[in-house]
């Protein structure tokens, strides 16, 4: 006999067991041999040494008992007394916490492994087990791992049964970012299903705050680039339902770079990056992209998105539609929304020439300016409004005159002190001159 301190401080009783325990194990298999009606039996006489091995703290022993009496119930293939067996098991005063995982580890291959379900089973036995184990698992920490894999594995049956709504919300029940028992990769792994799942409910929202807890630091790691490739097309999926076409064109991009990094194909990416960038709004960043892009080698295999990018970045009108619009506007993302795109398009190449004008002229007529943009009267107010407003480009419509003013129209004050600042400017050239000609006397 042995012994150690006890929690109050007091000397805990340790027995060793081991003798006995083989002897057990090794009746309650004869007995099994036997017949399997004598399964009850056995494992009467292994819960007898169960009891003994728990109260006195000997560990070892008790976890080959626990893994003895289900052995013999999966052997018997007996699953209504396994899960008896489990839960009794499991529950049992005092029970020591590596006989509850040794038990859980023991009947998970059953249900699952990894976080695909097993389909060796009956499915009605497979998934009252898996519940089973995922309510023995519920609030224990050290078994945080299991839970999120059975909980996945739950998920995806309810998936193929068809139950969308019922695997998104199961899986968004586990907090897998704050696991510490479980790995980078299978956290990402994790909450990219999370993701994928919310999006087919059609939760947006939802989607956008898981999409939130995955580290963009970890993404860019060697061994993430087919996580960062899933992540960037679910959030794809995300955008397209907000119409977003800048943030699609970077998720386009960020794929486009994964892939030609690891050599596949990037060709279709490359050119859904371009279209939306050109569908996106103008904006610094907006036009950094474009110039990046097309300082891209890869670029010059696809001519006609070569070609827009130039005429964006070339201060010239545009006419529209654009000669190589077909090709542009036949790529299937753009297609899955056509209306909605085609009549963004114009609209950009619409503000583009007005852009251009501005730089080009202060004052010009409006149906001159209509004219150059291919629009009519009321379509032309409604574009210089919306650029207005959104602080795109300062113009002013003279109704009565049909005159757009480009330029703002300075107060006298402001005249008097621009004027004086080139004063100011032009006296500071002429005193810098005279001491450089004095100087110059100086020297010779």
């Amino acid at each position: 006999m042995a012994s150690g301190k006890a929690s109050g401080g007091e000397l805990e009783e340790k027995i060793d067991l081991s003798i006995e325990t083989s002897s057990i194990i090794s009746n309650s298999q004869s007995l099994v041999k036997d017949s399997f009606n004598n399964l009850s039996q056995a494992l009467a006489l292994l819960a007898s040494v169960e009891k003994k091995a728990r109260v006195g703290n000997d560990a070892p022993s008790l976890i080959k008992i626990c893994q003895a009496s289900l052995s013999l119930c999966i052997e018997c293939k007996n699953f209504e007394i396994l899960k008896d067996t489990l839960l009794m098991l499991t529950s049992r005063r005092s029970q020591k916490l590596k006989a509850i995982e040794c038990c859980v580890n023991q009947v998970m291959p059953l249900v699952c492994e990894g976080y695909a379900p097993v389909n060796t089973l009956d499915k009605n036995v497979r998934d009252d087990l898996l519940v089973t184990l995922r309510d023995i698992t519920d609030g224990k920490i050290f078994l945080e791992a299991q839970r999120a894999r059975l909980t996945r594995a739950l998920a995806v049956i309810q998936e193929q049964d068809g139950d969308i709504a019922g695997a998104a919300n199961v899986l968004q029940e586990v907090h897998v970012e704050t696991y510490g028992s479980i790995s980078k990769k299978e956290k990402v792994e994790f909450i990219l299903e999370q993701m994928r799942l919310t999006l087919l409910k059609k939760d947006y929202v939802r989607a956008a705050i898981v999409g939130n807890k995955i580290n963009q630091k970890a993404l860019k790691e060697e061994e993430m680039k087919e996580y960062r490739i899933k992540y960037f097309e679910l959030m794809v999926i995300y955008h397209s339902y907000m119409k977003d076409a800048f943030a699609l064109s970077k998720d386009y991009h960020e794929i486009y770079l994964t892939k030609s990094s690891i050599g596949e194909d990037f060709e279709n990416e490359l050119k859904h990056a371009v279209l939306f960038l050109i569908l996106a709004e103008y904006s610094n960043e907006q036009q950094h992209m474009l110039h990046v892009l097309k300082q891209d080698s890869n670029i010059e295999n696809i001519e006609e998105f070569q070609t827009t990018i130039s005429l964006l970045l070339t201060k010239e009108i545009i006419a529209y539609p654009l000669k190589q619009q077909a090709t542009l506007t036949s790529l299937p993302a753009f297609m899955e929304m056509k209306e909605h795109w085609t009549k963004c398009l114009r609209t950009r190449i619409i503000q583009h020439n007005i852009r251009v004008v501005a730089g080009y002229y202060q004052r010009i007529q409006g149906s001159r300016l209509a004219q150059l943009l291919g629009l009519n009267g009321q379509e032309l107010e409604q574009e210089l409004s919306n650029m207005v407003s959104d602080g795109q480009v300062y113009a002013k419509i003279d109704r009565p005159n049909d005159v757009v003013r480009f330029k703002v129209k300075k107060s006298s004050e402001e005249v008097l002190s621009d004027w004086a600042e080139d004063l100011k400017e032009l006296l500071t050239l002429v005193d810098r001159t005279s001491h450089l000609i004095q100087k110059e006397k100086m020297t010779k």
